[in-house]
């Protein structure tokens, strides 16, 4: 399988290398066992002879200009980590144009394209992801939307396929999308990669989204979530919130749709998760108490609401874990 991985200056350090290792030891393992080609060719272009990376390292690239021969599969990493509004000016920049259009020219000629975490910006800039399903990092998910309305964002998931497009979550889930990659060659093969590398499996980004940064992508958005955490242990009703807001209930609905990907029942249950997480790791306070607190008059409606949100338990988020049930 030919791959191509396009760099920019900037690049994220570990979720580029993770991608390669996971390539790298797929090769070596089935090496072990069988004779013949490696299954993964990968090659890192760049617009010239070498991009420097987020934290300063010099990487030799091959120029896209000599790229002749057609992929398999194009594979988009994230930029370094950067606010939103400076990732969509690196993505909208003339020294990095190419990208996109690299994206634009192989997918006509049936390339498979992939990208992760910021990756997914300009796989989206690039116009082929309209009216596709596709995930990003949790934090760039208003940001996202907001310059890429066309494109189905959803951003709670870890990988999302559709079609000939692969896309991933937040940083390292550049392994997640590499090891899906080699899955799609061999499941063995993944499944052997996994161990040696210790990758587990991450289907949701959602138990690590922080409500409060969210909500800093929109003023009334923000003004809700507050709102909601000074009303959370006896929630009155969302028209109350409204009222306060000074809004109608049709526009909190909207605004929080078009931000979020959410309607504001959603966003509140994900603030009472967020404040129940931080209470069952930082106190002693027992689950009754913890549920009362964050809204909810007993503790099943809690627990059903962390298993079916978090696919975890109330034991498990006090340990500091989210491992499934």
């Amino acid at each position: 399988m030919q791959i191509v991985v396009a760099v920019v200056d900037g690049i994220f350090d570990s979720g580029l290398c993770a991608i390669l290792d996971v390539f790298g030891a797929a090769n070596t393992l089935i090496g072990q066992r069988e004779t013949g080609p490696v299954p993964f060719i990968v090659t890192t272009v760049g617009v010239g002879p070498q991009v420097r990376t987020g934290n300063g390292l010099v990487l030799a690239t091959e120029p896209v200009a000599r790229l002749t021969r057609r992929p398999d599969l194009l594979l988009l990493p994230a930029i370094g980590l950067r606010s939103p509004d400076r990732i969509v000016e690196a993505v909208r920049s003339d020294d990095n144009a190419w990208v996109p259009a690299l994206a634009r020219q192989v997918h006509t000629t049936g390339t498979e394209l992939a990208a992760a975490c910021t990756g997914t910006f300009f796989l989206a800039e690039s116009g082929v992801l309209d009216d596709r399903r596709a995930t990003t990092s949790w934090w760039a998910g208003p940001a996202f939307r907001a310059r890429y309305p066309k494109v189905r964002l959803d951003d709670s998931r870890t990988l999302v396929h559709d079609g000939a497009f692969t896309t991933a979550g937040a940083a390292f889930a550049h392994i997640d999308l590499a090891l899906a990659v080699v899955h799609r060659h061999s499941p063995a093969l993944a499944d052997l990669v996994a161990r040696y590398l210790l990758i587990g499996d991450r289907p949701s980004q959602a138990a690590f989204a922080a409500p409060t940064l969210l909500a800093q992508a929109d003023p009334v958005v923000a003004a809700f979530e507050r709102w909601a955490r000074t009303h959370m242990a006896d929630p009155p009703p969302l028209s109350a919130a409204a009222r306060a807001l000074g809004i109608s209930e049709r526009t909190l609905q909207r605004t929080t749709q078009s931000v979020l990907g959410m309607s504001p029942l959603n966003f509140l249950q994900e603030i009472r998760l967020d404040e129940a997480t931080f209470l069952l790791r930082t106190t002693t306070l027992g689950t009754d108490a913890i549920a009362a607190r964050v809204g909810y008059r007993n503790t099943s409606t809690l627990r059903t609401l962390v298993r079916r949100r978090r696919g975890t338990t109330l034991r498990s988020l006090r340990q500091g874990g989210g491992d499934p049930e």
